[in-house]
């Protein structure tokens, strides 16, 4: 079966979760350079059959876009170009960071990691993908 993936794409960094085969549980992958994420997508996708990439859109309170998606949008043209045989979806990502952040501190994680962005862009990943999955499971019924 194929997976589902999600990427909190920053200017610098991209955090990257998917799901498991069966499409039941979001996991952190990892957080890569924002310059090389085709490079890893490219390899990712040797080994793994993606069915849809999940894009983080960035929005404000009032529901504009908000500043990174300058950042976001050429992204996620490229992207779409890329992998035109995988459905590219953007999902609002409003709250993941500090949902992210504040799953760190319930989990017990200590005060120096918390600080790893790279963690808390992977999370948000998790987050994200996690959230992607209930709205699929909701828009069903």
């Amino acid at each position: 079966m194929s997976r589902i993936m999600a990427l909190d794409f920053g200017r610098k960094r991209t955090g990257i979760a998917v799901t498991d085969p069966a499409g039941i549980i979001a996991t952190g992958l990892t957080t890569v350079s924002s310059e090389t994420i085709f490079q890893y997508l490219d390899q990712y996708m040797q080994k793994e059959t993606i069915s849809t990439i999940v894009l983080g859109q960035a929005k404000q309170m009032n529901n504009s876009p908000s500043e990174s998606m300058q950042y976001i949008e050429p992204f996620f043209k490229k992207l779409t170009a890329k992998y035109a045989n995988i459905n590219v979806v953007y999902f609002d990502e409003r709250f993941t960071s500090k949902m992210a952040f504040q799953a760190m501190i319930d989990g017990g994680m200590k005060q120096k990691d918390r600080r790893n962005k790279e963690m808390i862009d992977q999370v948000s990943a998790t987050i994200l993908l996690q959230s992607y999955m209930e709205y699929l499971t909701y828009s069903k019924k």
